[in-house]
This record gives C-alpha cells, structure tokens and sequence, in this order.
C-alpha cells in the first residue's frame, strides 16, 4: 500500500483471469512463486518501460499471483500451490522466478529439467545459487541463456526485472522447440515396466488408484490415467516411491494436457481492508443473526479432490445469504469451477461485504483482515476499545458474532498459526481431513450443561446458553460434514429470535440434506418458542416435548465479570 500504491478496501476489485488456459505460451512467459511481490513488480515496471507489457506473460503461482494483478492487471494467475509442479513440469514458463514461502524444494530441479532459467530473489531460499546481484546484466543474461548455469541469486528486485524479461525473450525460441511431457504412444511403453509394487498408491496422500491406472495404460488405456488429473494435488510423491522411476506425475499430465489447457477462469483480485462503512452496514444484521454468518475459506491447496469441495462450500453458504470471505490459494481455487451457466463464483455474487457477498481479501498474508473485520465491529457496534483490549473483544466476538473458519487444505504449521489466532479471538476454526495429523482440538461437551454458562451483562445471574459455539477447534472429514459443522458454528448466544430461526434453518436443512435426519442437538439451540422456524414448528415442538426442554432467556452474554453492569444483591 504504501510502496506501491496498491488500490486497497475495494469491492469492486477486478475479476482477473486464471488458468493455465488462459496463459499465451506463444509469448515469453516469466513465472514468478512465492509471496514477495517486489521482485515481480521489477519485471512489470522493466516491461513497462521498455513497451513490452502486450508482448509478453508475466504469471503468478501462489499468493504472489493474487498481488500481482493489484499493480498490473494484464498479469495472469495460474492457479493455487498445488499447480506448481504441473505448470514447470508442463513446460509452460520460459523463467522461474522464486521467492522464500510456498516453492518446492524441488522447483528448481523441475526448472532444470525443462530447460527454464531460475532467478532467485530472496536471501532466505538462495538455492545453493551464485550471488550475482553486483554483476554485469548482461553477463549474467548471457549465462542464463546458453544455460551455463541453470540459475543464479539476484537481490535487486530492479535487476530481477530487467535479467527476468531479457532472458525470458532469448530463451522462449529456443525452449518452444523443445518438449517437456512424453507423447502418449512413450507412456503406454513405458507404463510396461511397472512392477505392480503398489508403493506409488501408499505414498499417495490421496490413496489415488495410481497401479490401476498405470497397468490400463500399458494395456493401451490412458483414459483411467485422464480421471486422475482433477484429483491429484501434484506433490509427486509417486515419482520418488517408484523403484523404477517413472514420472507417473507426467503420465497424468501429459493425458490430462486437454483439461489442462481448458482452465480458463476468473479470480477476484486481492480486495484489502473491509471498510468501516461496509461494517457498519453489515454488522448490525450479523450481530443480530439476520446475516447467519460469515466464513472464512483459507488454507493451502492440498484438497482432498482438488478445490472443488471448496468452490462447493463457498457457494453452498453464499446461496444462503451468509458473507463468503476467502484468501490466498484457497481463494484462487474457489474460482476454479463454473456453476450450470458457466459462470465463476465471482461472476455469480458481488466482492462486497454484505450477505451473499464473495470476497478475496488478498493472498495469505492479508488473512490480518478477515479478523480485522470482527474486530472492527466489536468496536465500531460495541465501543469496544482497541488498544490493549483483546480481552473484551474475544468475548464480544465468541458471544455475539457467528464467524467460522475453514482450513481445508494441507494444515501447514503456518494455518495452524492463522487457526490458533482466530480461535483466540472467540471465532470457531474447522480443519479438513489433513488437520488430524496435528493432534490439536479444542472440543466442548454438549452433554455438560456447565460448559456453556455465561455471565447475564444485565443482572450477573449465571445463565446456560448451550452449545454455541460447541467447539474452537475441530476436525471434519467431509465437505458435507464441514457444511453441517459451519451452520451450526455460526449460532451464538446473542442471536435475536429472527436470527436464531434463521440459523437453525440452516443448520436443519443441510443436517437433513447431507445425513438425512433432523439433528440430535436441536433442543439444545431453542431457547424460546420464537426461535423456531415456522415450517419446522409442529416437528420441533414434538421433539422439545419429548426432551422435556424449558424455555429460557435471551440474555447479554459475556464471560467477563468486569463487563457485568449490575450484579443482583
């Protein structure tokens, strides 16, 4: 923002094309990885310069891509961290331009292999590298392009750019004659020397059918080799388990090379900030219940079947009304699919935070603004102070408003300390299947009517006010489970009786839809006969009897003696 003027608070962000379809290859294409945006701002600004901004592609994997489009909107996004091998490996970058966060440790290896000169830009992944910062650009063009080296470490974000564009525009002739994949009639000979060990399906995080698929091929079928494409998260651990080496990861690109180069689709650009006014329109109703609530969708692109499962979830609660906020890579895959009209999730509902809304806060690193946003309305609605008062604020926002986050992806130590920041600010943080791996819950007890007492602000009486929300921190193995799981998240004790019947419908239809019956827990969410939801009312009236339920209170919630404003004598 304040280097490179980035446009900031937007919610009209620009819709930015994505894909690896959407990629000119008959340009120069310079690739650029990671999270540090100054290095790719020297090759826009050197292309600019030198009028050569139609001329060539500049691309961005990761969360670089998402800032990328802020300052240069002609530039591309290939797609979330998990397209990393598919995009070097597919021969498609002329430069590989790498940064410290989100590069594989073999991406420069992947770089080699296909002939495309590295640049690294960060003294913190030098990669064994010369530093040639202080040398001559033209020496080290020179080097680059006869491959005398196959990369060197430049500092100089400027340098960066001007080595980055003149190597790109020297070597993309010479690359364009080469081929990167194995033509179809290689990988039906060369899946015969597959010994059927199985090692490539147990090393497979996914469980993928890999020996099925390599035996049909080498029978001449690729097409089980073609359906796995979608679902494989490019990690290539199938390559490194195989004791005879075949590059199975290539195999599946190679046969998926038509779906590959059809991925022509649209992310929001990285919007900033939510502005105060955006809040003070929105917060009201999301206090309330009226908006049933806001989820966060971040996380790494390690999905259990690709990122569909996340485009499902986003439009599933934006149908609902609910706010949809995203960031980095799971944002790029959100955008990643069409719905029945062909349209993206970002063609489909507005940027703005309001209900319904879609929004892309930015690459990872703007994550700060999702919270940035509850925080905000606990002192914009609640006069919550902000300096020194994380205390009054966490309460405010556990008590009163329904956020939930979703980590659905690989669950690196970096999400988990994204997730510990969000529970600690009282907002509900649900992780996928990968999350187990990490042996972290934060799980209440529903059938412990102790564990959800909190403070009546009005009088000091002790009031239960059930499981809401039941858990902080908590695991969920299926996109259906995580729906189920998020709708019920979002109910807090603050609701209003609209806004709990509103929830509760919600959280009803989608238990039924997914595990087919009314939830077990409903009683324990119904506090008076107003919160039910009027369709619902004579089904819900009967269970309430026969679980001897007794109406309650609606009270001003709080965990905090301190905020008790008169404590009964």
């Amino acid at each position: 923002i304040s280097t490179l003027n980035f446009p900031k608070a937007d919610p009209e962000a620009p819709l930015i094309q994505m894909g690896i379809g959407t990629v000119d290859t008959s340009k120069p294409v310079i690739m650029c990885i990671g999270h540090n945006v100054i290095p790719s701002v020297g090759i826009i600004d050197y292309m600019k310069d030198n009028k050569l901004d139609d001329k060539m592609e500049v691309v961005g994997l990761c969360c670089t891509a998402i800032d990328n489009t802020r300052y240069f909107e002609r530039a591309k996004i290939v797609g979330p961290i998990s397209w990393e091998l598919r995009f070097i490996r597919g021969g498609f970058a002329d430069v590989v331009v790498l940064d410290e966060q989100c590069v594989r440790t073999d991406a420069s290896i992947e770089a080699e292999r296909v002939k495309a000169p590295v640049i690294a830009a960060s003294e913190k992944n030098c990669i064994g590298y010369e530093d040639r910062t202080n040398d001559p650009s033209d020496d080290i063009v020179s080097d680059l392009v006869s491959l005398k080296v196959p990369g060197v470490l430049i500092l100089d974000p400027e340098k960066v750019g001007e080595v980055a564009v003149r190597v790109a525009q020297k070597i993309a002739p010479i690359r364009k004659k080469m081929k990167s994949l194995p033509e179809l009639d290689e990988i039906k000979e060369l899946a015969k020397k597959c010994r059927n060990c199985n090692m490539c399906q147990r090393s497979c995080p996914q469980d993928l059918k890999i020996p099925v698929a390599i035996k049909a091929a080498a029978e001449g079928n690729l097409a089980p080799l073609a359906e796995l494409y979608e679902e494989c998260i490019g990690c290539g651990r199938c390559e490194q388990a195989c004791p005879v080496k075949l590059e199975i990861h290539s195999f599946i690109l190679k046969v998926g090379e038509k779906n590959m180069l059809e991925e022509k689709n649209y992310c929001r650009s990285g919007r900033g900030a939510i502005q105060d006014v955006e809040i003070r329109s929105a917060g009201g109703p999301i206090v309330l219940g009226e908006i049933p609530g806001i989820v966060a969708v971040v996380g790494c692109a390690n999905y259990p079947h690709g990122g569909k499962d996340v485009y499902d979830i986003c439009r599933e609660f934006a149908l609902r009304r609910f706010i949809v906020v995203t960031s980095g890579c799971s944002a790029m895959s959100a955008g990643s699919y069409k719905n029945e009209e062909g349209k993206t999730l970002y063609e489909e509902f507005p940027g703005g935070f309001e209900a319904g809304g879609v929004l892309n806060v930015g690459s990872c690193v703007s994550n700060p603004h999702i919270a940035g946003a509850a925080i905000k309305v606990a002192n914009i609605f609640a006069k919550r102070n902000l300096r020194g008062n994380y205390e009054e604020i966490a309460d405010y926002i556990h008590n009163r408003v329904g956020a939930v986050g979703l980590a659905w992806g690989a669950y690196s130590q970096k999400a988990a300390s994204i997730a510990s920041g969000f529970w600690s600010l009282g907002v509900p943080v649900l992780v996928g299947p990968h999350g187990s791996k990490y042996r972290r819950m934060l799980l209440g007890r529903a059938d412990k009517p102790e564990n959800w007492e909190v403070y009546d602000a009005r009088t000091g009486d002790k009031v239960n006010v059930g499981p809401a929300p039941e858990h902080l921190f908590q695991t969920v193995e299926t996109p259906q489970e995580a729906m189920v799981s998020i709708a019920k998240l979002c109910i807090r004790p603050n609701d209003t009786w609209k806004g709990r019947s509103i929830k509760l419908s919600h959280y009803i239809d989608l238990h039924k839809r997914h595990y087919g019956l009314m939830p077990p827990d409903i009683h324990l969410f119904v506090r008076t006969p107003a919160d039910i939801p009027m369709t619902m009312k004579d089904e819900i009236t009967e269970i309430l009897k026969a679980k001897d339920w007794k109406e309650s209170i609606i009270p001003d919630p709080t965990m905090l003696p301190r905020m008790i404003r008169k404590t009964k004598e």
